[in-house]
């Protein structure tokens, strides 16, 4: 079993990634470290501990980073994709779990030293946690097996901006400072997510098993299915995010990727947030991480479904 640590801002394709990493038997899944970003920390909080007691998982959640790194900038909302509440407008009861004492960032230190060479991080939210974590403890960077990234939009548009994508929006300086790190990176982006089409027909079989953790997934599954017809007239489905990311953590093979070097646009006024990736055939400079630019999509929704609920 691979040990991994998801760094989540819970919204809906968050839950769905949680209960696919709580529900593979080939990763351990150490912890759950919460960030802003869909919603608050307090609300990514109180949604993930809501997911794991429906998944009946005694993972920890350790709460987080609750503001960008260096600049607080106006961000645009996300309940028109994910609900007041991050989930759907699911929320009917609070978890009766409570989250660790403990700070993300420490958390993240003290797990990869513990296990050196061995745990995957898997950051589907901003990665202002991670970005602290290696300016606390810069050894991090050489002990971890590898960082999965859902974030950027290296070959396609942006999905806040007509060229950034949601997470790394979310705290540019803090996603330039993991990229320039030297961690081993796999970048999950807009360029594959959004082939992994999670159809409406599926979400019904959920619903028929009539348990709370299926009716809670398709619920607010429904709703995010709702909020992408706004966007695309007919699409019949939601993209599967946060889930592809941990889908690769699981199964690299899953993805066809490209060694790349990519940074994030700091001061662009319309183009803040972007990944830029040095697309020419003699790049200026060495790669830093691994583009994600293909999927197997079919394969993906056939082991995610196999597993999630």
């Amino acid at each position: 079993m691979k040990p991994i640590i998801l760094d989540v801002d819970t919204g809906i394709d968050d839950a769905l990634a949680i209960s696919y990493a709580v529900n593979a038997p080939e990763v351990e899944l150490l912890g759950v470290t919460t960030c802003f970003g869909n919603v608050t920390v307090q609300e990514a909080t109180r949604n993930t501990l809501l997911v794991l007691e429906h998944l009946d998982s005694s993972v920890p959640v350790i709460p987080g980073a609750a503001k960008p790194l260096f600049v607080s900038r106006v961000k645009a909302s996300a309940t028109h994709i994910h609900g007041e509440d991050g989930i759907g407008n699911t929320l009917t009861n609070m978890s009766t779990r409570e989250a660790s004492k403990q700070y993300a960032p420490q958390f993240i230190i003290d797990q990869v030293r513990s296990k050196p060479h061995q745990v995957t991080i898997i950051t589907v939210a901003a990665m202002t946690n991670l970005a602290l974590a290696i300016m606390q403890a810069p050894d991090i960077v050489g002990l971890v097996d590898k960082v999965v990234v859902m974030g950027g939009a290296v070959t396609r548009a942006g999905n806040v901006t007509p060229h950034a994508e949601a997470n790394i929006y979310a705290d540019p300086e803090a996603a330039d400072y993991v990229f320039a790190s030297g961690i081993p990176i796999t970048l999950v982006g807009l360029d594959v997510t959004m082939e992994t089409l999670l159809p409406k027909k599926d979400v019904q079989v959920w619903r028929d098993k009539q348990t709370a953790l299926s009716t809670l997934l398709a619920d607010m599954t429904d709703f995010y299915i709702d909020a992408y017809e706004d966007f695309y007239p007919g699409i019949g489905g939601c993209g599967l995010h946060d889930p592809l990311a941990v889908g690769v953590a699981i199964n690299p093979d899953f993805v066809t990727t490209k060694p790349l070097h990519v940074r994030v646009d700091l001061d662009g006024f319309h183009s803040l947030g972007r990944t830029v990736g040095d697309l020419r055939s003699k790049p200026a400079n060495e790669p830093n991480m691994d583009v994600c630019l293909e999927v197997d999509a079919e394969r993906f929704l056939e082991h995610f479904l196999s597993k999630v609920v």
